[in-house]
């Protein structure tokens, strides 16, 4: 990666003490792991909508469609504060070429899920969503945004992290007045990545670059971009990735001499029975595209769509 990929962030994820109680929820992972290959963005909503640090503990109440953000012991509404703030700062963010957004769990102003609404009839429901994650993920419905302690799981790690480095790439192509033949480029560079998400996505996308012309430029890449951000939501599966890996052998039909087809094929067969995790059958994989020099797979984002050091595909 020649630049790093900026990611809004959650400031008190980095170490920053900003939290209603003084303290951080400093994430190791996200500072000293993932921070080597990303510029972060911090934002802090109550911070910066003028709420002091320490302060009194804030939390959704009334509707859970549309709630209102109050202090838990005074009962003083902040929902204005904080609106008026947000409509200002969503459109700063504009101007910052996000590529992902790292929220804080639990917030009422950053959580994105299962956030506490405490009703006007005297019940809590999971079911909300924070003011400020509610208002990015409305303006940005296609930037890539996860919670901090969902990234712990190594498939939504993973997920969100391919889609950090797929949306650079992508703002990377048509931040340069693209055409079709660099559209069909990029296109050809992630077929099995695309792949390893969804067939069926893979199909229409492969449909809508093949008739694209008749759309024209603008709404061609609003439509590819639409789909490409549509598969790469969707998880990988060790189904998935044995598809992937059997349709890049056959790339190698007249090179592999029988032992060597044997062996990798013996090994994603570990791979499907659990014993070994994606990264062996891949670094062999990439052994073989190198040996044989194949140009089509050595291109192929799929064989290296993040950096190798965060061992994303290390797991079982």
């Amino acid at each position: 990666m020649l630049k790093p990929v900026r990611i809004g962030i959650s400031r008190c994820l980095l170490g920053d003490k900003v939290r209603y109680d003084g303290n951080h929820s400093h994430d190791r992972f996200l500072t000293q792991t993932l921070g080597l290959f990303v510029e972060y963005v911090p934002v802090c909503p109550e911070v910066e909508c003028g709420m002091p640090t320490p302060r009194e503990a804030v939390r959704l109440m009334g509707d859970p469609e549309n709630p209102r953000l109050v202090t838990q012991k005074t009962g003083v509404d902040k929902t204005e504060q904080m609106q008026t703030w947000i409509k200002k700062k969503i459109k700063e963010l504009e101007n910052e070429n996000l590529c992902g957004f790292i929220f804080k769990s639990k917030s009422p102003s950053s959580g994105l899920y299962r956030i506490r609404v405490y009703t006007d009839d005297g019940k809590v429901r999971k079911t909300g969503v924070g003011l400020f994650a509610n208002a990015f993920t409305r303006h940005f419905p296609r930037i890539p945004v996860e919670e901090a302690g969902r990234l712990n799981d190594p498939k939504l790690r993973e997920l969100f992290i391919e889609s950090i480095f797929s949306f650079q790439r992508w703002r990377d192509l048509i931040g340069g007045k693209p055409d079709m033949g660099n559209l069909v480029e990029f296109h050809t560079q992630n077929k099995l990545l695309i792949l390893s998400h969804s067939q069926q996505i893979y199909r229409q996308m492969g449909k809508l670059v093949a008739g694209g012309k008749k759309l024209g430029m603008a709404k061609l890449l609003d439509a590819y971009e639409a789909l490409l951000f549509k598969a790469l939501k969707l998880k990988t599966t060790e189904k998935k990735n044995i598809n992937v890996l059997l349709h890049a052998l056959g790339h190698f039909k007249k090179q592999l001499t029988s032992d060597e087809k044997k062996e990798l094929l013996s090994i994603i067969d570990q791979y499907r029975s659990g014993y070994v995790p994606l990264i062996v059958p891949m670094t062999l994989l990439k052994h073989y595209v190198r040996k044989y020099d194949k140009p089509w797979l050595k291109d192929q984002t799929y064989l290296n769509p993040h950096p190798f050091e965060l061992k994303l595909r290390n797991y079982f």
